[in-house]
């Protein structure tokens, strides 16, 4: 377990980047891939029963006891991300498939990796870790409810069938995993150390479907403008996230999490929905989001680390400079 543990780690570290070889891997030699196509949502319902898995009763107490920030962040996160993708579907004038794509992806729940990303950063993992539960477990209404308001305009929208393909996909393997967990904890708790792994190797296998069935769309006229939008939406939500934190007057390790928690998505849930439910090009979006959210979450985790060790630098000499003056 513990040579598990530690590729898990060393995949963490170089996360960003594998995922980038892999996309760039399947573009080229897109049948490595194909095989993955049928079998996203198997694949994402392992992801999310590893969540599941990790999850306890103190969980769900801590959204209890402290209610107010996880659900200001769960509104936050359902009405930035939305909101943003549709305004800039409208200023970039996207059509049909492609615009309901981008609007699938900004109406998706939190990313998986946004505690990863908070952790780094010096941010409340616990309030992350809240508000990517609470948002997730409300995805099934969520998704198709956007859906219908937002996107009916460009695609038709199976708002019921959604509704049950992501209970299926989201809901039960977390339900599965929490009991799990709680019937078997001590075999479990031996086992959670490898889902971190698992589900680095899940998420890849899904970018590579993804790309492999979109490898001929992906960098063409008709979706070239799929890269900045999603650039866009991403970095957006990131700095209203923040304000939105700041105006709410929160503590700065909860307005990192916060931003992580708005500006990233569950990108995998989005292309693999969008497999099932939209025409191929709907999935372009989640794909390249999933790309761009790992370069992005780990370039402001690596500024926000360096700024504060920097900050807590600075304080420790003006104290020291304080107790010579004394």
């Amino acid at each position: 377990m513990s040579k598990v543990v530690a590729v898990g780690k060393w995949m963490s570290k170089w996360f960003t980047l594998i995922v980038i070889l892999w996309a760039a891997v399947n573009m080229t030699a897109p049948g490595i891939s194909t095989w993955v196509i049928p079998n996203t949502s198997y694949l994402l319902g392992i992801i999310l029963f590893g969540m599941g898995l990790t999850l306890t009763g103190e969980d769900f107490k801590r959204i209890a006891k402290h209610p107010v920030p996880v659900v200001l962040g769960t509104c936050a996160h359902y009405i930035i991300m939305p909101g943003i993708a549709y305004l800039l579907v409208l200023i970039f004038n996207l059509k049909g498939a492609t615009a309901a794509g981008v609007i699938l992806v900004g109406s998706c729940p939190s990313g998986t990796s946004s505690s990863v990303m908070a952790y780094l950063a010096g941010g409340d993992v616990a309030l992350d870790v809240s508000i990517e539960i609470l948002s997730t477990l409300l995805a099934p209404v969520a998704i198709p409810g956007l859906l219908l308001l937002l996107a009916r305009s460009y695609v038709t929208i199976p708002a019921q069938s959604l509704f049950m393909s992501t209970i299926e996909i989201v809901l039960v393997p977390i339900i599965l995993g929490v009991l799990v967990h709680t019937m078997f904890k001590k075999q479990v708790d031996k086992f959670i150390q490898a889902m971190p792994l698992i589900s680095q190797v899940a998420i890849l296998l899904i970018i590579g479907a993804v790309v492999s069935k979109n490898h001929a769309n992906i960098f063409t006229a008709a979706t070239a403008l799929v890269i900045p939008v999603v650039i866009l939406h991403n970095l957006s939500g990131y700095g209203i996230g923040f304000l939105f934190s700041k105006l709410i007057r929160l503590r700065e390790p909860q307005r990192k999490a916060i931003t992580f928690e708005v500006g990233m998505q569950d990108s995998s849930l989005g292309a693999t929905l969008a497999i099932k439910y939209f025409a191929p090009a709907a999935a372009i979006p989640s794909t390249i989001f999933s790309i761009w959210h790992n370069i992005s979450g780990s370039a402001l985790s690596s500024w926000w680390r360096n700024h504060s060790q920097e900050k807590n630098s600075d304080d420790n000499r003006s104290t020291e400079a304080v107790v010579t003056t004394d």
